[in-house]
């Protein structure tokens, strides 16, 4: 993959839809979110057109608060998962990406103050809605041995969520597709952030 990849997305559309974009402006991969199911589903195409699906991620309940979120291929193939990490993503976004029953790698928001301001400020009618323009979030993804490996970067947009995925290590690709699956499924979730 060629980095920088920009992922991209409408806010005030009726289901979600990001699509992935590398540094040449090739598209990688389109996400659809399914509306309206009791369990998370995601579907991950390699067109907007989605004719040839790549990867699900399918939540293993209906509340969300520290779900595993899996991927497979088409073929029903484990690809691993994220998990969001419950009661300390109260305070900053912290996620784990799993591989064969072990942690691989985690996502952590870098600014657990970001966080904590707007939720204390978003609140607040207009203010509120400055406040979250403003504080644009950004996660890191790491070894459990602290090794950083990708930067997730939101920008500032009104209509629309812009992020930018910076490469900062060396890593198999097959890590690197996996972190930007578990990448797409924290965007998802975050979206209203920032």
């Amino acid at each position: 993959m060629q980095y920088p990849i920009e992922l991209s997305f409408k806010l005030l559309t009726f289901g979600q839809r990001i699509s992935a974009t590398d540094a040449s402006g090739k598209l990688l991969m389109f996400v659809k979110q399914k509306m309206f199911r009791f369990k998370e589903q995601v579907e991950i195409f390699s067109d907007q057109q989605q004719t040839h699906l790549l990867f699900r991620i399918d939540a293993d309940r209906m509340i969300d608060f520290s779900a595993n979120y899996h991927f497979t291929d088409p073929q029903g193939n484990d690809w691993g998962s994220v998990r969001r990490r419950g009661m300390r993503s109260l305070w900053s976004a912290h996620y784990q990406i799993i591989q064969d029953g072990q942690v691989d790698m985690e996502v952590e928001e870098e600014s657990a103050i970001k966080k904590f301001v707007e939720s204390l400020l978003g609140e607040i009618p207009i203010i509120g809605m400055i406040f979250i323009y403003l504080l644009n979030p950004s996660y890191i993804v790491r070894r459990p041995d602290g090794t950083p490996l990708l930067r997730l970067i939101k920008h500032p947009a009104i209509f629309e969520g812009r992020f930018t995925l910076e490469k900062l290590s060396e890593m198999p690709e097959d890590d690197e597709l996996r972190s930007l699956l578990a990448l797409m499924m924290v965007v998802l979730l975050e979206r209203r952030r920032g």
